[in-house]
């Protein structure tokens, strides 16, 4: 076998490939509810204090 070939179930790194995920497997209920917590968090709006401290920051420049 030739080792600088990937597998089938191996997308070559850099591949458009990588990012799709091949089938959708069972997840543990866990999961799940991690999924929606990550999903709530990301959603959030940027408090307004840490917009102060990008605007100072930016304003070094």
């Amino acid at each position: 076998m030739n080792a600088s070939k990937t597998s089938e179930n191996q997308p070559e790194k850099g591949s458009d490939d990588a990012k799709i995920p091949r089938r959708k497997e069972a997840q543990p209920e866990w999961a799940n509810g991690l999924r929606k917590l990550y999903d709530s968090v990301v959603e959030e709006p940027l408090p307004d204090t840490f917009k102060d401290l990008l605007s100072q920051l930016d304003a070094k420049d």
